[in-house]
């Protein structure tokens, strides 16, 4: 029996680690796909590791673990270096055979292990990509990266800010724009009146958080977010005089790349919910407090609608370019 060994970081893994796996698969008996976890992992490797399992899930032959890397020193030049991780592959995997791998590595290691080697698209020219290529710029890999990995890389962008601004309008253009999706206010579909009780605000920061984490599975390298549970937890304080303590919870398990606070200075549209026409500094002052006492950096975006959307696509232009 032929038992096969592909090892890495997969830090994320990507399209190109699928190609190599599967090209190995198809030489073996069976594969073991082996992580390698060191403290200055820039990714958690439970999140690595849950990618890994999820996408070799339906390969029956391959085994899929994750070792510590005790055995490499920095320090030591690349001939020596190999002679560790030979002793560790031996000694952790016996029954290995051959291994697979597109790396320069992969000559000292073959020698030092005395396993056979079998390489993978060196140049790389089937898959044109590198790990530390799609974590400095995912947006421009972003066709490499899995269906599962890429939420990990959706940049967030949250329209902020007090009611009438044009929070909704402009986060269902932008998503237009970017041919992506955008999160609506979820709350807007989840009450009648502003009659409120605190279990009623939990329900719309879970419901506003859920929401969220759903869509960042569909987006196309951007989010655009209509409202978030800061802006939850503002209405709770002002109708009820109270924030539910899980809300700080919800608040934590979501992360925006970038705020954008919309100034007031658009006409006020009525409707059957908005009833703080008359306080609007008062509630742009409060939005801000509450990002300025996070230490949240935001922009703070005035003008007239086209005007804002030109402001957001230019600083949505530059998070994509550096992200």
């Amino acid at each position: 029996m032929i038992m096969g060994l592909v090892f890495g970081k997969f830090m994320p893994v990507h399209n190109g680690h699928l190609a190599l796996i599967e090209f190995a698969r198809k030489q073996c008996d069976r594969l073991i796909v082996s992580m390698t976890i060191s403290p200055d992992d820039v990714i958690s490797p439970a999140l690595r590791i849950q990618w890994l399992t999820e996408l070799l899930a339906p390969y029956s032959t391959i085994e899929v673990v994750a070792e510590t890397n005790e055995f490499h020193d920095p320090t030591l030049p690349l001939w020596e270096a190999t002679k560790l991780w030979a002793a560790f592959i031996k000694r952790r995997f016996p029954n290995v055979s051959v291994f697979f791998s597109s790396e320069a590595y992969a000559i000292p290691l073959a020698h030092h292990s005395g396993l056979r080697h079998v390489a993978f698209d060196p140049p790389r020219e089937k898959v044109p990509v590198s790990a530390t290529l799609i974590r400095e710029q995912p947006a421009r890999y972003w066709d490499f990266i899995p269906d599962v990995v890429s939420p990990y890389f959706v940049k967030k962008i949250c329209l902020y800010g007090p009611e009438s601004v044009g929070k909704t309008t402009l986060a269902r253009q932008l998503a237009t724009d970017y041919k992506t999706i955008f999160v609506p206010e979820v709350a807007r579909d989840m009450i009648t009146s502003n009659e409120f009780t605190l279990d009623d605000f939990v329900r719309i920061g879970q419901a506003q958080t859920e929401a969220v984490q759903q869509a960042e599975r569909q987006a196309n390298r951007i989010l655009f977010c209509d409202t978030d549970v800061i802006t939850t937890q503002i209405y709770a304080d002002i109708y009820l005089r109270e924030v539910p303590p899980f809300l700080y919870e919800l608040e934590r398990q979501v992360h925006y790349n970038a705020y954008i606070l919309l100034d007031i200075d658009v006409p006020w549209v009525a409707d059957d919910l908005r009833d703080h026409g008359h306080k609007r500094p008062e509630m742009l002052a409060r939005f801000r407090a509450e990002l300025d006492r996070r230490n949240l950096p935001y922009y703070l975006v005035s003008g007239s609608y086209s005007e804002r959307m030109s402001t957001i696509s230019r600083i949505t232009d530059r998070l994509l370019e550096t992200a």
